[in-house]
């Protein structure tokens, strides 16, 4: 079983200004926020729940993925934190992200997202209602956005009429 690390670095003023986004737009607390904010970011790496963000980069790169999402997603945390985020949906999918990704930016966030997403490996599996929200700094500056969801479901490969397997 592959074990994931968890960088300490930039990590902590990120994962305050994801909390604190989070509890604005949403009106609640994604995790309990007991603590200082060093033992809220273990308990967010740690947590069940997918958690994953984004940067604002023109084609936005991954910057956090919990424990959960770096298993989902089949990836260590360097590979996550290097990959495009639109690089998590299958080419067919994308127009939809970018869809969805413009709503959250407008409205602050979205907690009805659902839609099919690919590990590294071609592992697709759907997301159900995945809550979607900008993160912004204590003066409001944009600084990316987040998603967390509880819901999965693996999509098992569909074998075509010649025997093979097609995992697209």
């Amino acid at each position: 079983m592959q074990r994931y690390l968890m960088p300490e670095s930039f990590l902590i003023e990120h994962i305050d200004r994801l909390l604190t986004s989070f509890s604005s737009l949403v009106g609640r607390d994604l995790i309990l926020r007991d603590g200082n904010i060093e033992e809220q970011t273990r308990t967010l790496f740690h947590t069940p729940r997918v958690i994953v963000s984004h940067g604002i980069e023109d084609d936005p790169i991954l910057n956090y993925g919990n424990k959960a999402a770096l298993y989902l997603w089949e990836m260590t945390w360097d590979e996550f934190v290097q990959t495009p985020s639109r690089k998590t949906a299958e080419p067919i999918d994308r127009a939809e992200r970018e869809q969805l990704l413009k709503r959250t930016r407008n409205n602050g966030y979205i907690d009805d997202y659902s839609g099919i997403r690919i590990s590294k490996t071609g592992k697709r599996f759907k997301i159900d209602r995945a809550i979607v929200w900008n993160i912004s700094d204590a003066h409001g500056t944009y600084c990316g956005q987040a998603a967390a969801f509880n819901t999965w479901q693996f999509i098992p490969p569909q074998v075509q009429s010649d025997g093979n397997i097609n995992i697209q």
